[in-house]
């Protein structure tokens, strides 16, 4: 009878149910797992009477499949970074580095010894390796092989403050000192790091200009000589009250406001003599003496804008007992400008044919015209050649030169520096020691004397918003920010202050070492020099966009710079797109890779092969790889692990089922038995 093997076909099927139940019951903690379940087909022999039917009562039930349910299983978070799952569709795919490929859901991996990511059982990760530029390489085993990462030195830094508008420069002390806190507005200190990852700091010290001026003390000198200050003391030859140019005086033809009134005879101490005070003193702006026509007359002192106290300058008279000076009178005029620009202009009609020379702020030049004689624009070439010297001769002088667009031949610029301007449109003595003087000179008429300046530039004389800023390695040594060095030609620059302004009527920067700063532009760059000791050619730019001076609080709005010392691995880290991240302890992160995700045409058609494993069959299609996120692939999430999907109250409902049909097809054998032994007994 045929019964008895349809009876054990149900037997067979619902033992296979049995089975499958189970073992979606086994592994329902399984990581990644995917549940099945048992598809039944009925087995027919077809025998066709007549048309459209069947007399045949089949031949029992078949197992047609064991199909998978790849649906996500629920994501439990951990504490390992290497511990991956992927949210959507998409396998990971593992090489066993034996020519075996399969695909997996199970995202718990770890670093082996050589540093490559692997799967419990060892199998090695794939995905895409970076190049330099982070380009992605062909697809491969993915590692992490950079166990420490490299020292960076500083080379981009990001500074903005607001200084506080309510700020009173006056209240600085005289004297800018790095390491006197009342002599600066504002600092601030920004650690960078050298080439061999080196920690250093540089601070900023930023000083608001005081309102320039000039403290004149007039002295009622006697009818002898007088002593001034310093060690040792420079004597000054009044000759009875009269000054002559053996002393070092010259008279000035200008007029000029003295402390009895107007168009007073006036000598003002030159060069060297000068110039030896200034050293013992460098307060000391300028010595004049104005002859009161009786023997006598009044000594003014002027002091340096930024030195406006006397402190223990000393004048006294040159008696057998010296006694002190005292000031008559003090005057506190403030200077003509900040960068005051004067302009010598040249006769060109006739210039000499021989060697002659010539003296600019004490600095003797000799100049040969040969034959045929030297242009104008020459002749300022050549005094232009010894910048450096006139510069170091007088510190207020920022630059000469020559300027072809003043007056009809051009003219000779001597121009001040912003810090420190001059007391006087004459400080500067531009003179011709030949007979050929008229020929050289148009304003000159007097062999050997002085030339005045031709006309004199103002500068800018509003101080409000315009600040010094010093900036020192460690606290301790001067860096160049891009000051112009002497002689200020802008090919070179030297450590020292620059000069930072802020728009007085809305508080933001409108001007960084001399360039503009364009609404809507971008801020120009500082470039510092030295601020890397174990590499000199490392150059730093700095940029100060956002700085303010509002009425408020001095505070850092942002600082940041670029730099970092050498650091060590840490950790692994990946993101959703699958970049595979390496932490350092130098606080600085490395993408090495790119996580691929497996995707299949028929990933029903994929063959399980073990360890939540699946291999690609010709059913399922080859593998398309991509990275999470692109396609249809789900994003990654590390720290969590893919649960399996199994449905524990459903695999238990499924083993009742399976019970009752072996029940029945048990009961079935039975009947058929009980009816054979009925027919053997007839």
């Amino acid at each position: 009878m045929a019964g008895f093997n349809i009876a054990v076909t149900g037997l067979k099927a619902s033992s296979t149910m049995l089975d499958v139940a189970g073992n979606n019951i086994a592994n329902s903690s399984t990581v990644g797992y995917k549940s099945s379940r048992t598809e039944f087909g009925d087995i027919y022999t077809a025998s066709v009477v007549g048309s459209g039917s069947s007399n045949t009562p089949g031949s029992g039930v078949t197992v047609s499949n064991i199909a998978q349910d790849f649906s996500s299983g629920t994501l439990e978070f951990t504490n390992n970074n290497l511990d991956l799952a992927i949210n959507g569709s998409g396998f990971f795919q593992l090489d066993d580095q034996q020519g075996g490929i399969t695909y997996s859901r199970a995202g718990a991996f770890e670093l082996d010894k050589e540093g490559y990511v692997v799967s419990k059982d060892g199998k090695r990760l794939q995905g895409y390796g970076l190049d330099d530029k982070e380009n992605r390489l062909p697809i491969g085993d993915l590692a992490v092989t950079q166990k420490e990462y490299p020292p960076k030195a500083t080379s981009d830094m990001d500074l903005a403050f607001n200084i506080d508008d309510r700020e009173d420069s006056t209240t600085l002390l005289p004297n800018y000192d790095k390491d006197k806190a009342g002599s600066y507005t504002y600092s601030t200190t920004v650690r960078t790091f050298d080439s061999l990852g080196n920690e250093h700091t540089v601070k900023y010290n930023m000083v608001e200009q005081r309102p320039e001026q000039e403290y004149k003390k007039y002295i009622t000198a006697p009818a002898s000589d007088v002593l001034i200050s310093g060690a040792p003391a420079i004597t000054v030859a009044l000759a009875v009250g009269v000054p002559t140019a053996a002393a070092g005086f010259a008279q000035v033809t200008t007029t000029a406001k003295g402390p009895t009134g107007n168009n007073q005879e006036i000598w003002r101490l030159q060069d060297p003599v000068l110039k030896d005070l200034q050293e013992t003193d460098p307060r000391i702006f300028a010595v004049e003496y104005y002859p009161d026509g009786a023997g006598s007359g009044e000594l003014k002192i002027i002091t340096r804008a930024d030195s406006l106290e006397f402190g223990d300058l000393v004048v006294t008279d040159n008696a057998a007992t010296p006694a002190s000076l005292v000031p008559t009178a003090t005057d506190t005029t403030g200077f003509v400008s900040s960068n005051e620009k004067q302009y010598f202009e040249f006769n060109a009609a006739n210039f000499p044919t021989n060697t002659f020379n010539i003296k600019i702020a004490g600095v003797d030049i000799d100049i040969s015209t040969g034959t045929g004689g030297m242009s104008a624009e020459l002749v300022a070439l050549a005094i232009r050649d010894r910048e450096s010297d006139i510069i170091e001769a007088n510190p207020l002088i920022q630059s000469v030169s020559w300027d072809a667009d003043q007056g009809t031949n051009g003219a000779l610029r001597v121009e001040y520096k912003p810090e420190v301007t001059p007391g006087s449109l004459n400080s500067v003595s531009v003179g011709v020691f030949d007979d050929n003087v008229s020929q050289l000179f148009a304003a000159d008429s007097v062999a050997g004397g002085a030339l005045d300046a031709h006309f004199t530039e103002p500068g800018d004389n509003s101080y409000d918003g315009v600040y010094r800023v010093y900036a020192y390695l460690n606290g301790d040594e001067a860096l160049d920010l891009g000051k112009a060095n002497d002689p200020g030609n802008g090919s070179a620059t030297e450590p020292g202050p620059i000069l930072i302004k802020f728009d007085p009527t809305s508080g933001i920067l409108s001007s960084v070492n001399g360039e503009e700063v364009r609404t809507g532009a971008a801020v120009p760059d500082l470039l510092i020099k030295g601020a890397d000791p174990a590499n000199p050619n490392n150059v730093i730019t700095l940029n100060l966009a956002g700085s303010t001076q509002f009425a408020s609080d001095s505070i850092i709005k942002a600082s940041d710079q670029d730099g970092y010392p050498k650091g060590d691995l840490i950790g692994v880290s990946f993101s959703g797109t699958g970049d595979m991240i390496a932490a350092f302890s130098n606080g600085e992160e490395l993408k090495i890779g790119v996580v691929a995700i497996a995707s299949f045409e028929n990933q029903a058609g994929l063959q399980p092969s073990g360890d939540t494993e699946w291999s690609a069959t010709l059913a399922s299609g080859g593998a398309l790889m991509n990275p999470p996120g692109t396609g249809l692939n789900g994003l990654l999430r590390s720290a969590a692990l893919e649960q399996s999907n199994v449905d524990l109250s459903a695999e238990l409902v499924k083993l009742i089922e399976a019970q009752r049909n072996f029940q029945a097809n048990s009961k079935t054998l039975e009947t058929l038995n009980t009816v054979t032994q009925s027919i053997l007994q007839i």
